[in-house]
């Protein structure tokens, strides 16, 4: 079935996660992505992580449901061929440092002669301007700068540490996506196309805020800290391993208590209404906790927990996720097969629209397989797409 974005067209100059990431969750609902690669080895995502047969496991992460061309927009031809794709597109993204759409003459204002109504989406590291807006900005950089480092201390070891894996290009692919949807929402009720910002530095804060910022929410004089979320985020020790809980509620509290026999603690009146809050009580707890813990294995703390109703998970290994019994239950991995790369796997779109379910998306491109297709749709014939080839305008695998 069309998605709820079907008929919407976009075309997708951004590289690696932030903005392709956005464009395929696009994909994803319905839309039809271009992907413009350049030349050479196409997409620079192509070059990174795990490869076999013209794939990369992260190109393939944040391209699913795109068609590819390869087009050298350096070239006065790459460039006419991308403004025609523009022509008919209601949105164009792109993730290079302020000022390099300009200098490619693909600028907002650029594209705006060209198509008025066009959705010119962006993304910088730091801002269009500012002190840092010329430096150039990765993951582990703005998870320093906003906060996500400095929570990530182990009260167990108190060093600071990254989040393992791109988080705030995530957050902002998850951010543009929407602002983009709701720049075709305003567009379509009357108030015109616009440009959508958005800063890596700006998503960072704005996602770690909500639970990572408690203590610098309530300004001034008279705020009680009780207790922020991010300081349960522990891993207890087993007498075999480690284990992950979270106990929410006092009675949570108290039945975690009782998991790792100690109903006498978890009946305790100094257990019960403010007195928890007291330091030598949640003291007496933790310590009660940690020791009852340390006397089980892991196989025997998780099924005393989950008897107690206490929200537990055993650290899975990334073998294990994909054999986890609900993940499974979810159909919430995708496996299938491409005739020129072979098996593979990528995560279920985790959206469901109960009128507008999307098909499943087509397995991410090989660098340039369209570009025969999207030219030809274009109005450029056999011969005029050799002779671009031959310049080196064009790329594709028969290249």
């Amino acid at each position: 079935m069309p998605g709820p974005l079907s008929g919407f067209r976009v075309v997708d100059v951004s590289e690696v996660i932030s903005g392709p990431l956005a464009a395929m969750i696009l994909a994803d609902q319905g839309a039809a992505v271009v992907k413009v690669e350049p030349p050479g080895h196409g997409e620079e995502s192509r070059q990174l992580a795990s490869h076999r047969a013209g794939m990369a496991a992260l190109y393939a992460n944040c391209n699913h449901g795109k068609r590819s061309i390869g087009l050298d927009l350096k070239t006065p031809e790459g460039l006419e061929i991308l403004y025609d794709l523009v022509r008919e597109a209601d949105v164009f993204v792109q993730n290079w440092r302020p000022g390099a759409a300009e200098r490619l003459k693909v600028g907002e204002a650029q594209l705006r002669e060209i198509h008025p109504e066009i959705v010119y989406a962006s993304v910088t590291g730091y801002g269009d301007d500012g002190p840092y807006a010329d430096r150039r900005g990765y993951d582990p950089i703005f998870q320093a700068l906003t906060g996500f480092v400095h929570a990530q201390t182990n009260p167990e070891i108190p060093i600071p540490d990254l989040v393992r894996n791109a988080l705030v290009d995530k957050a902002t692919s998850l951010q543009l996506a929407q602002g983009i949807t709701a720049a075709l929402l305003a567009r379509e009720r009357g108030a015109g196309a616009q440009h959508v910002r958005v800063a890596m530095l700006d998503v960072g804060l704005s996602f770690f805020w909500t639970d990572g910022m408690l203590r610098h929410t309530l300004v001034g004089e008279g705020v009680e800290n009780i207790v922020v979320p991010g300081e349960r985020y522990q891993l207890m020790p087993t007498a075999d391993g480690q284990i992950v809980l979270w106990m929410a509620t006092a009675d949570q509290i108290r039945e975690g208590l009782r998991a790792v026999g100690r109903a006498d603690l978890a009946d305790d009146p100094r257990q019960r209404g403010r007195a928890m809050l007291e330091e030598a009580n949640e003291q007496a707890r933790a310590e009660a906790m940690q020791k009852g813990l340390a006397g089980l294995t892991t196989a025997e703390a998780y099924d005393r927990l989950l008897a107690h109703q206490v929200p537990v998970a055993r650290v899975s290994s990334l073998e294990e996720v994909l054999a986890d019994p609900q993940i499974n239950h979810n159909a919430s991995v995708i496996e299938r097969e491409h005739p020129v790369y072979g098996r593979f796997r990528r995560a279920r779109p985790p959206l469901r629209f109960s009128v507008t379910e999307p098909d499943e998306t087509a397995a991410p491109a090989l660098y340039g397989e369209h570009t025969d297709e999207i030219l030809e749709e274009l109005g450029r014939g056999e011969e005029q797409r050799r002779a671009l080839r031959e310049k080196g305008v064009i790329q594709s695998p028969r290249s």
